[in-house]
């Protein structure tokens, strides 16, 4: 068994691996950039390497620097966790040409389903089924245009080495394929060194359908069912169960074959899923489901596999690296219950889910379920790196007992002043559809501003309003007195009551309103509708901001903003970095004419583009970013003056 194991990732899934290592008396050792110097992972592990700068081009992706850092504290093995080097084949094979134990399949196994073309060729001859599409190595625009019109639209591009939905992009309709492709290619190539992508069919009712496989060094290949990864955001996944919702056992058997088939013919070894794309316009059939492609490692969403078949996947990867056989054999392996997972992201819906860095004051995620995070409350959430801040398990008896169990958790959780998605998690596990298993990729899509515009309840508004008001009126004017429903009445020390001074306009009625932004909308706050409500013990102020936790989700209040002191905004035609990054794209020049919509420039930050657009019709009278620079939040980035102005 490995002694010393050294972990080449960061994050929760650093953390989780620890976690199981040190039960199995295994030592631990991390490696850190600057920006994760103090971070959770680092300061959980028996040691720690520093590796380098913070971008992970610099650090975490530097093969050459892990390496030397497992040797330098005599680890004997590396595992990879997810993403950066994990399904680097030549990094796996630098590990093992070093003498260490690789944690994760045979270097050949990881070439043979990196690239998505080479994988599905060998797929179609294991009798897996896979989607129809384009595999060429032809990658010139006009082929690909040619073959994108003989598919048929929509057509979705997928770079070749891609992966966690990078350098993925779906089209509707031929005019936008260029665009699209161009994008596609800038992406991978930024992501995964190469910018080759084929083309598939995009299925009407899709739904992501996978199967977690596990192999041995002795020959043996299992199945640990299904999972289903349907509910997607932009390609990424936002909630996962297991099993997979009206899966009936005759199509589970034939699909978990196909996956062991498939892992089968790469002659594989540890923890793999085997993905695919199901046609759920009929509902989930065998013969309507198709293979996508091999994720050859550990996948983010594995605890709900781990949680309804009792198996630490972890535990298997140490002990299979180590040279033993798969613990449990096919027969010995069964579904207990329903398992859900949802990724709390630091972003922020309300802006178009982008990504929300500094420090975590508060964070309490509450102790309904299983939590797994990299965070603690104290720390920053980096504009270096992915913004996920924790996945929430829960496992229940069925679907439906997982669902609220989930909802409780995410009720508790308390996440601030960082800006998460947990309101719009709740509103996913609340949605109609999701309630009634009537599940595919397009869920979140079609749910569009249903699912982010949460609506507040007056108390927490009421609550919020206060937080507003308490510091701009008298003291004396603050004396709470609560009637018996809990509402409040201010009375000052003297003869007149705050309700009947409050708003006092002279010659005009009361002006009992407050205007806020509220969960960053602007929303007018009817004090007569609301009433003015206790705020929660848990009412912070910070930077401007007022936070409400009510009985369920927290929600965030501020004074509306304005434009002050000749300070730029998208109302007067100044286009700011929503968030610390880098331009990576500059599609116009000073004096060019823009209509509203347009893209402008794109933003790279927290391994996410980010398109800027003009807010109107008008012309570009100032640009100051160029493609390449880094920005800094709210940074003045392009100037467009109103058409007719």
């Amino acid at each position: 068994m490995i002694q010393k194991l050294l972990i080449a990732n960061r994050g929760e899934i650093a953390c989780r691996i620890m976690r199981t290592a040190k039960s199995m008396g295994i030592a631990t050792v991390a490696v850190y950039s600057d920006a994760d110097a103090k971070a959770l992972h680092t300061r959980s592990a028996d040691e720690a390497v520093h590796i380098g700068p913070s971008p992970a081009a610099e650090s975490y992706l530097v093969g050459e620097k892990i390496i030397a850092a497992a040797k330098a504290k005599g680890a004997e093995a590396i595992h990879p966790g997810y993403g950066f080097l994990s399904e680097n084949a030549g990094f796996a094979q630098d590990v093992i040409d070093a003498g260490l134990i690789w944690v994760g399949p045979k270097p050949a196994s990881i070439e043979a389903m990196g690239l998505k073309d080479a994988a599905k060729e060998r797929m179609i001859a294991a009798g897996v089924p896979v989607t129809p599409g384009y595999l060429g190595k032809d990658q010139s625009l006009d082929r690909l245009t040619k073959e994108a019109d003989a598919i048929g639209y929509p057509v979705l591009i997928k770079a070749v080495a891609g992966g966690g939905g990078k350098g993925m992009r779906k089209v509707d309709e031929p005019t936008g394929f260029e665009a699209a492709l161009e994008s596609c290619k800038r992406e991978a190539k930024a992501s995964f060194g190469n910018d080759e992508v084929l083309l598939e069919k995009w299925i009407t009712s899709p739904r992501h359908i996978e199967v977690q496989v596990f192999g041995d060094s002795h020959g043996n290949v299992v199945h640990l069912f299904e999972r289903d990864c349907s509910l997607q955001r932009r390609h990424q996944k936002v909630i996962e169960e297991a099993p997979a919702p009206g899966m009936d056992e005759a199509t589970r058997e034939e699909i978990c074959a196909a996956a062991v088939r498939a892992a089968k013919a790469v002659d594989y070894e540890g923890a793999g899923t085997i993905e695919f794309i199901a046609d759920a316009s009929e509902g989930l059939r065998a013969d309507r489901i198709f293979f996508m492609e091999m994720n050859t490692r550990l996948q983010v969403e594995h605890p709900v596999t781990e949680e309804i078949t009792g198996v630490d996947l972890v535990e298997w990867q140490l002990r299979v690296a180590s040279g033993e056989p798969i613990p449990l054999k096919q027969e010995e392996l069964s579904i207990n219950g329903h398992a859900i997972e949802a990724r709390l992201y630091a972003e922020d819906p309300a802006k178009g889910f982008l990504p929300s860095t500094g420090r975590l004051d508060h964070f309490d995620l509450g102790h309904e379920g299983r939590i797994e995070t990299g965070v603690e409350e104290g720390d920053e959430i980096s504009p270096n790196y992915d913004p996920m801040i924790a996945k929430l398990i829960t496992r229940g008896k069925d679907r439906e007992a997982a669902r609220e169990l989930l909802l409780e958790m995410i009720h508790s959780g308390w996440v601030f002043p960082v800006k998460s998605n947990a309101a719009f998690l709740a509103s996913c596990l609340n949605d109609e559809s999701f309630m009634a298993a009537d599940l595919d990729t397009g869920l979140i899509e079609r749910g569009g501003e249903a699912l982010t515009d949460i609506a507040v309840p007056n108390d927490a508004l009421g609550a919020g309003a206060l937080a507003y008001l308490e510091p701009h009126l008298p003291s004396k004017m603050l004396a709470p007195l609560a009637d018996q429903a809990g509402q409040v009445r201010w009375a000052p020390a003297g003869k007149d009551s705050f309700n009947s001074m409050f708003g006092f306009r002279l010659n005009g009625a009361a002006n009992r309103k407050v205007r806020l932004s509220v969960d960053g909308r602007a929303k007018t706050v009817d004090l007569d509708e609301t009433g003015i409500q206790n705020p929660s013990q848990r009412n912070w102020r910070k930077k401007g901001v007022w936070v409400q936790k009510g009985e369920s989700l927290s929600h965030y209040f501020a004074a509306e903003s304005r434009i002050e002191g000749g300070s730029a905004s998208a109302a007067d035609g100044a286009i700011l970095a929503p968030m610390p990054g880098k331009v990576i794209a500059v599609d116009v020049s000073e004096g060019d004419a823009v209509t509203a919509g347009q893209r402008l420039m794109v933003l790279e930050a927290m391994k996410m583009e980010h398109a800027l657009t003009a807010p109107f019709d008008g012309t570009v009278t100032g640009l100051e970013a160029s493609e390449g620079g880094q920005v800094q939040v709210e940074a003045v980035l392009c100037v467009v003056e109103p058409a007719g102005e």
